[in-house]
């Protein structure tokens, strides 16, 4: 039946495409693909617009991240208007094989804030991407702003990150712990500076509360599905 095609086409949604196999992905204890988490940002994105803010998809990111050709990184990296928002969000992936589409086997975020020019770095499982995630910010940081330094921004391993109880929810970390920040920035809460968004992030992103993003993705795409 052409229905159970894992390959078939269930939604569009801004410019995400997903997929049957994404819904299979979602119903199950399975890890997060670049679609999925691509989804969940464009969601976010839509339903609190900021010009301030940017949300990055997981393959422009991964791009930055591992472009072989530094001189052809700012001509990829200008068009994000990077020095024009206060808030970034970087999705990181472990795959180090650029000629690999969906590789890897775990995520993690990078958000950078420039109130306090600071790229942090939060890792559900115990600094595992710190390599990679040191390898982005080493990327794009002299492209955050149009004046400063490149070595002006900092670079913070968050230490008291929430942790994963499995080998396969890290995706749904990334996604929890972008929508704790999204709407810190959006909120009262961003006006605590020096805390920045740490308190939201230890209080909002629980096991619990982590294990229930997977069903409200998936409600969010059937739902979607239904409207069409």
């Amino acid at each position: 039946m052409g229905g159970s095609n894992p390959d078939g086409k269930i939604l569009s949604y801004n410019d995400v495409v997903l997929r049957r196999s994404d819904l299979d992905i979602l119903g199950g204890p399975y890890f997060l693909n670049d679609r999925i988490i691509e989804f969940y940002f464009s969601y976010l994105s839509s339903c609190y617009p900021s010009k301030d803010v940017l949300l990055v998809p997981p393959s422009i990111a991964f791009w930055i991240m591992n472009c072989p050709v530094i001189e052809s990184l700012k001509d990829f990296v200008e068009p994000l208007h990077l020095p024009d928002k206060k808030l970034v969000l970087f999705p990181i992936n472990d795959n180090d094989d650029v000629s690999q589409a969906e590789g890897g086997s775990h995520w993690s975020l990078l958000a950078y804030e420039r109130h306090s020019n600071m790229f942090v770095h939060h890792d559900s499982s115990r600094g595992m991407n710190k390599r990679h995630a040191k390898q982005l910010y080493n990327a794009v940081r002299g492209y955050m702003s149009d004046s400063a330094p490149a070595s002006a921004a900092k670079f913070l391993e968050c230490t008291d990150s929430p942790q994963q109880m499995n080998g396969y929810d890290c995706g749904l970390y990334v996604t929890a712990i972008s929508r704790t920040i999204y709407l810190w920035y959006g909120g009262d809460g961003n006006k605590d500076r020096d805390d920045l968004w740490f308190s939201a992030v230890k209080e909002q992103v629980t096991p619990s509360a982590v294990a229930e993003m997977r069903n409200e993705i998936l409600g969010l795409i059937r739902g979607l599905m239904a409207m069409k």
